[in-house]
């Protein structure tokens, strides 16, 4: 694959990557490819700048560069958290993996505020208040209303194909395990699409379930390629009322280069707020789904990046 192909595929992530994550993304020089994040939890005052520069034949044949700067890490901290980003390179060798790299560092900072509130509880009475606060993303569970869903699916899809005469069936749509984590309760739909009109008719299927229409959200992406041979994709998503988690999940799907599919995350939430934790299990539902039916190719294992900093 040529350079011209590659800065393509840059470009295409570098969009994606700023779209997301906003004013955290910051371009140090845009000729040489050079950028920064900034990437924090919420729940916590720890932050990592993680600087990446982009060589010219990335994805394809080669890494990203990269650079931590975090100095209340611990030199073995940040040896374990390398060692994470290679693991997730050599999984995903010749696709881009920025987002995977920034959203396995947050995971990082999630777990290290786990532990300090662990050894450090809130007061009973500090805990109350904090739960009066009702996140505007995780409203208690409204509802069940038809009205709601008909909205829902005149905003669907964004991209459409030119009309066809055709008559388009719904395809068959396959359904993962649900899980709980502190009583939300999360579960995958994944269904085969050759054209935009079946996204409508994928949703107004779900929406025959009671359960699946009355949930809290439901999450949605899809990509579909023109033909077999081509790169022009018309492609959409819908938060449904958790931001920023349908335009994620669009860009896993980017990311694996997954072709005609649409995937539905569904989310019932269950009063406890997860914080970036449901980003996580949403963007995990979709992942195994794909994998499961075969739109994740395999990779050979091969060494991956290491930090572009010496180590001392």
């Amino acid at each position: 694959m040529s350079t011209d192909d590659n800065k393509t595929i840059q470009d295409e992530e570098i969009e994606a990557l700023s779209a997301i994550y906003g004013d955290d993304w910051v371009t140090i020089d845009s000729e040489s490819r050079n950028y920064c994040i900034k990437i924090k939890d919420e729940n916590s005052e720890n932050v990592i700048l993680m600087e990446v520069l982009f060589p010219p034949y990335y994805p394809k044949t080669s890494p990203p560069q990269y650079t931590l700067s975090a100095p209340w890490l611990r030199r073995e901290e940040k040896i374990s958290l390398e060692d994470a980003l290679a693991d997730i390179y050599c999984a995903n060798i010749g696709e881009s993996v920025i987002f995977l790299w920034v959203e396995r560092i947050r995971e990082y900072l999630q777990e290290k505020s786990s532990v300090k509130r662990q050894e450090n509880p809130v007061s009973p009475a500090s805990s109350h208040d904090d739960s009066d606060e009702i996140s505007k993303e995780e409203d208690d569970c409204s509802e069940y209303s038809f009205t709601k869903i008909q909205e829902e699916l005149d905003k669907c899809p964004s991209e459409e194909q030119e009309e066809s005469r055709e008559e388009v069936e719904c395809p068959e749509i396959h359904h993962g395990e649900s899980f709980m984590d502190r009583k939300s309760v999360f579960q995958g739909h994944i269904a085969s699409i050759s054209q935009t009109k079946q996204v409508k008719l994928v949703l107004q299927s779900l929406y025959q379930s009671k359960k699946i229409a009355s949930a809290t959200h439901n999450i949605y992406a899809y990509r579909i390629s023109k033909d077999d041979q081509s790169e022009v994709f018309y492609q959409g998503c819908e938060d449904d009322g958790e931001t920023q988690a349908g335009s994620r999940m669009l860009h896993l799907m980017q990311i694996v280069d997954a072709r005609n599919v649409i995937v539905v995350v569904t989310r019932w939430y269950g009063g406890i707020h997860l914080g970036p934790d449901r980003f996580k299990h949403i963007n995990n539902c979709a992942r195994q789904l794909l994998d499961e039916h075969g739109y994740i190719k395999s990779k050979n294992e091969k060494k991956g990046p290491k930090s572009s900093k010496k180590k001392r």
